[in-house]
């Protein structure tokens, strides 16, 4: 009786191990996915009222755990009775990232070249007033996508593994994402404030009043840094699911570190991405028939 007690616990602690390092191994790869939404949230999350700050975090933490739970099984489904179509989902979402990260590189590209039309855009923008419940749900959409992936592409990192172990460690890094996510945005989005805090408590020269104010002018700066990071991050991931899909590689760049391979591929394949749909986009407002309606 004894000896099949700890034959029960030995089996429950290799398969510990066995999703501990799976575990870790799939948070790595995710990672850099991670960059990108932090990044996307951390802007969504900003612009409310100093008391509506956290609440409106964790609405949006909410409705990423909600997505989750809408995620993961279907994922697990379709990993079990259709395997081959994963691969075409994370191809789908390869090309996603591609187009989002090149998109971001042309805007910024644009807005250098003619300044004038970031400041029209500003404007426009200040002009467009959104609701709590409307930036919220926007959010919530956001964070579905990219749950998508890093489940998509936590998984991959465990495609050989049984059934049990893919869905404990794909369920642990997709938890641990929203909860360290939505956890450093809370932190970021409350910095300005306890800035503030600093310097209405402390003196006007003490070292206090010194990061009271540093931390203030940091957060603009964080979040800019943030969302150049992330576009880097949507130019790897996307560059890293080209390759591991075996599309065509240029032979001047096969034998390089697969970080800058990773970073030219997706800048490759994001800018005919680019190519592709805004072509398509520019072909279907000169060719749509009259009198058709849309909602622009």
């Amino acid at each position: 009786m004894a000896s099949g007690i700890f034959a029960i616990l030995d089996d429950i602690s290799m398969l510990m191990d066995d999703i501990a390092s799976m575990s870790k191994l799939a948070t790595k790869k995710t990672a850099s996915l991670l960059a990108d939404d932090l990044a996307v949230n951390a802007e969504k999350s900003t612009g409310f009222l100093a008391s509506r700050e956290i609440p409106v975090i964790w609405a949006i933490t909410k409705g990423s755990f909600v997505n989750k739970l809408i995620i993961l099984p279907l994922v697990f489904l379709l990993s079990y009775y259709y395997p081959n179509v994963i691969k075409y989902i994370l191809l789908v979402g390869g090309i996603y990232l591609s187009y989002e990260g090149m998109h971001k590189v042309i805007e910024f590209v644009k807005n250098k070249i003619t300044p004038s039309n970031q400041s029209d855009l500003k404007k426009e923008d200040a002009l467009k007033e959104l609701d709590e419940s409307t930036k919220i749900k926007s959010a919530i959409q956001t964070d579905f996508i990219l749950s998508i992936e890093i489940v998509i592409i936590a998984l991959s990192t465990v495609i050989d593994q049984p059934l049990h172990i893919q869905i404990a460690t794909v369920s642990f890094v997709a938890i641990l994402a929203t909860i360290g996510v939505y956890g450093i945005v809370a932190l970021i989005v409350r910095m300005d404030d306890f800035g503030f805090l600093l310097l209405k408590k402390s003196k006007r020269k003490s070292f206090a009043s010194k990061v009271g104010s540093l931390l203030v002018k940091l957060l603009p700066m964080v979040i800019k840094a943030l969302s150049i990071i992330g576009t880097i991050a949507l130019i790897l991931v996307s560059g890293g699911i080209f390759i591991h899909s075996h599309l065509y590689i240029p032979e001047i760049i096969k034998d390089m570190p697969d970080i800058f391979k990773e970073f030219i591929i997706g800048l490759l394949y994001g800018t005919v991405v680019v190519i592709i749909i805004e072509g398509g986009i520019a072909l279907w407002k000169k060719v749509r028939p009259k009198g058709y309606i849309t909602t622009n």
